[in-house]
Parts: C-alpha cells; sequence; structure tokens
C-alpha cells in the first residue's frame, strides 16, 4: 500500500480524491496548505503527492522545490486550472511528473498515479545498490532470569491479538517491548503508532485519540484522523494510560468492545482493526481500587501482562545492555571505540541506576563522547558512578542529627522521608512525577508531604 498526500485548499477536491484512493487500496494523507503539507512529509515520505498548484501560503513552483528538498525521490503531480498550464509546462522542468487540469477526473488521476508509480520502481531499479551499513538492533534481551522471561512472554504473545499491559518503572523498555511484540505478530507490515497519554492535553485527547470532524471545536478547521483510525491494520501503543480522564476511558472502553471509533463532534462510526498494547510504571490494580481508573477497562486490557523488572535487581543484564548502547553510540557519534575499561563494567554493576536502561544509555553515550583511542575511559563516567561510596544503595542519605533512633518506625520514616526528598530533588519538584516514580497516586503524596513538613 503505497502512500498518497494530497495537498490542496478545496475541502471538496480532498474528500473525493481521499475516499476514490482509499478504496483503490492507497493509504491517503490531506493538507490544507503546503506548510502543512511540509511538516508531515518532513516526518512521513509519500510515493507520491497530488499538489494544488495556487495554495494559500505556497505556489507550485515553491512548494516543487521544498518537496524536492525533503524526498527527491517522490513524484509530484501539479493539479492546475487551464490559465495556470503555460507554469505548470514550468514545473514539469523543474522535477514535477505530470500535472493535471481542472475539473479532476477520478479514473484520469488513478492513470496517473499509476505511471507515477511505475516511474518510481524504474528509476530505484536503476540506481546502483549501495552496501547497507550494519544497524544494531533496537531491542536485546539480557541474559538474566527475568529477562529471558520476558522474551518468551513476548515469542508467546505476539502472535495472538491479545490486548497486552506491559508494566514497569519509567527507562526499562516499555515501548521496544511493544515494539518488538509488533514486530513479531501478523500486524508487522502495518503501522505502529505510539502514543504518550502523559504528554496529551486534557481538553485534546479524545481528539488525538479518536480525531475529530471540521467545527467539532474551535480550531478544528479540517476533519482529522485520530490514533485509532492511524494504526488500522497495525498497533497502538498507549503509554502512561493511567493519565487518561475518565470520559476517555469510557471511550476506549466502547472502541476497545465494539471496533468502531466514532470522531469527536462527529456522527459516523468508523470501523478500525487495531491491536492495543498499554504501558504504564503505575499501581493500575491501585488506581482501580481508588477510583482513579475504571475496573472494567482494566479487565478489557489485561488480557496478558508483562513485568519488566528495574535494572538494579538484574545486574546481570549491565554488561550486554552497556555493549548495546556502546554500538549504538559509535553509530550515533561516528566513533569506533571498541570496549570499555575492565574496571567500568564494575562501576556500572554497583551503581542503582534510578532511571534504569535509559539513564545507562545516557552515561554510555556520554562516556563515549568523552573518550579517546579504543576503550571507554572509567574517568568519563558521571562522578556518582565513579564513587559509589558516598550515597547510599538506594541513592540517599538516612540521618538522624545524631541521635539514636528510639524504634523501627521512626527509622522507616526518616527513609520513606529521605526517599520523597530525593525523588522531588531528581524531578525538580515535580509532584505528578514524583508520585508516579515512588508508585503511589498524587493524594498519597500530598499527605506524605504535608505529615513530613516538607515544602515545596
Amino acid at each position: 500500500m503505497e502512500n498518497i498526500l494530497i495537498i490542496d485548499d478545496d475541502r471538496d477536491i480532498c474528500l473525493l480524491l481521499d475516499k476514490f484512493l482509499t478504496k483503490k487500496g492507497f493509504l491517503v494523507q490531506t493538507t490544507s496548505t503546503g506548510q502543512e503539507g511540509i511538516h508531515w512529509l518532513k516526518k512521513n515520505e509519500a510515493a507520491v503527492i497530488l499538489c494544488d498548484f495556487k495554495l494559500p501560503d505556497y505556489s507550485g513552483l515553491d512548494i516543487l522545490q521544498k518537496i524536492k528538498i525533503l524526498h527527491p525521490d517522490a513524484q509530484v503531480i501539479i493539479i492546475t486550472g487551464y490559465s495556470d498550464v503555460r507554469i505548470a509546462v514550468e514545473a514539469l522542468k523543474k522535477g514535477a511528473f505530470e500535472y493535471v487540469i481542472k475539473p479532476l477526473y477520478p479514473d484520469e488521476i488513478l492513470m496517473t498515479i499509476t505511471a507515477a508509480l511505475k516511474n518510481n520502481v524504474s528509476r530505484e531499479r536503476n540506481k546502483p545498490v549501495k552496501r547497507k551499513k550494519h544497524k544494531s538492533p533496537q531491542f536485546i534481551i539480557g541474559p538474566s532470569r527475568q529477562s529471558q522471561t520476558v522474551q518468551k512472554h513476548i515469542d508467546l504473545i505476539a502472535p495472538t491479538d491479545m490486548s497486552v499491559i506491559i508494566l514497569g518503572e519509567t527507562g526499562t523498555g516499555k515501548e521496544y517491548v511493544a515494539k518488538a511484540i509488533h514486530g513479531k505478530s501478523q500486524r508487522a507490515e502495518g503501522p505502529f503508532v505510539a502514543v504518550d497519554c502523559g504528554a496529551l492535553p486534557k481538553d485534546l485527547a479524545g481528539s488525538e485519540l479518536f480525531g475529530h470532524v471540521k467545527g467539532a471545536f474551535t480550531g478544528a478547521v479540517q476533519d482529522k484522523k485520530g490514533c485509532f483510525e492511524q494504526a488500522d491494520g497495525g498497533t497502538l501503543f498507549l503509554d502512561e494510560i493511567g493519565n487518561l480522564s475518565y470520559d476517555n476511558q469510557i471511550k476506549l472502553l466502547r472502541v476497545l468492545q465494539e471496533r468502531k471509533v466514532k470522531r469527536v463532534g462527529g456522527v459516523k462510526e468508523i470501523d478500525v482493526d487495531v491491536r492495543v498494547i498499554i504501558a504504564t510504571n503505575e499501581n493500575l490494580k491501585r488506581a482501580v481500587q481508588e477510583g482513579e481508573f475504571r475496573e472494567d477497562v482494566y479487565h478489557r486490557l489485561n488480557e496478558f501482562n508483562i513485568q519488566l523488572a528495574p535494572l538494579r535487581s538484574r545486574p546481570e543484564d549491565i554488561e550486554a545492555f552497556a555493549k548495546h548502547f556502546l554500538q549504538q553510540s559509535n553509530e550515533q557519534l561516528k566513533k569506533d571505540l571498541q570496549d570499555f575499561d575492565p574496571k567500568i563494567l564494575n562501576l556500572l554493576k554497583a551503581y542503582y541506576w534510578h532511571g534504569n536502561l535509559r539513564e545507562l544509555s545516557n552515561v554510555v553515550k556520554r562516556a563515549v563522547l568523552l573518550s579517546t583511542g579504543s576503550r571507554v575511559k572509567a574517568e568519563a563516567l558521571p562522578e556518582e558512578i565513579k564513587a559509589p561510596g558516598t550515597s547510599s544503595e538506594a541513592g540517599f542519605n538516612i540521618t538522624f542529627n545524631g541521635k539514636i533512633p528510639t524504634s523501627l518506625k521512626k527509622v522507616a520514616e526518616a527513609a520513606e522521608r529521605a526517599a520523597i526528598l530525593e525523588v522531588l530533588k531528581r524531578t525538580n519538584g515535580n509532584k505528578s512525577k514524583t508520585a508516579q516514580l515512588l508508585d503511589v497516586d498524587r493524594k498519597t503524596l500530598y499527605n506524605k508531604l504535608s505529615a513530613y513538613d516538607i515544602s515545596t
């Protein structure tokens, strides 16, 4: 299925072409301005681009030039009126494949697109073959028992269409596991769409997930496909799902049950064939008990779950991941370091890794950047890793101001207070993030802040 991009400010033409070409098996994206089209092309590719010669913000020649800079091989078909034919011919000289004259006839458009695609194939065949550089895989598995169990679960669940909940602390690789499931599934050729629910503005979350129709709210200047429609035939990954509002949880349940989506402000139901994988670093069971997450949605999603252990609980994985990140960093930084100094791996295994694999990746990349020669140098590591004795195993210090604690309860309270202060420090006082990292709800965190007289 080829991607077709339509750039035209005439809504009727966009709807006509979208409906016709979709029925013919193409993946169609429509935009109403040149700026929107260029923005889409910066993140995506299209085999053929149908572009109106007169746009509100760009002329046909200007937009053609910008497209060719981004995607030199894209086949651009100019849509023009009779009065602009002479200028359209000029566009052909500058790289356009063909032009079509209004009014548009679907069969003529289809013939022109088919010819453009054949031209693309011919050009590809005549290109010199380039040897592809080896790139390190995005997802690897470590030798620990926990990691091997995760791999078995991925292999077991991937061929099915069951919904999956991936649980784990921030930075443990939940999205990579979701991609691995998608890549081993029968949907591997379909789209993988990832959405961070924590980053969705509450008033726009419904539009992002389910789409909207023109005029549904202020700023809705055209119809928009939501993430479910974008992921049709593939996998939708919803990260930090606990942040979804109650209303959107209800809509989500309906989509999961009926496999139909209704855009915000619309009345038409659209069939979608989507596998849903979710991830969270919160305790969803507790959120259900406390009324913050719908129980029916939880049970509908929890057909299977995969638990990712924190890195500090599986130090035997650190060497494998460190070498993986070394290879990735070499590729990204254009360097050729072969290995680590011998004592580095011991230092890495002794560290607590609050940020898990994400933190390890950043540490290795920084060390590669600062190192010269053939090995990553120990002095390139951050001070907290080079001198682990400066903090306790949990990464924070508990003090009693020289006094002997009078009970274990006091010890526990001191440890809890120190943990809260440390995480607040690491999140720059962000209470929502602190609650997530400490695996408590926000109300509990606020009660603890009050009880321990912690001001932020």
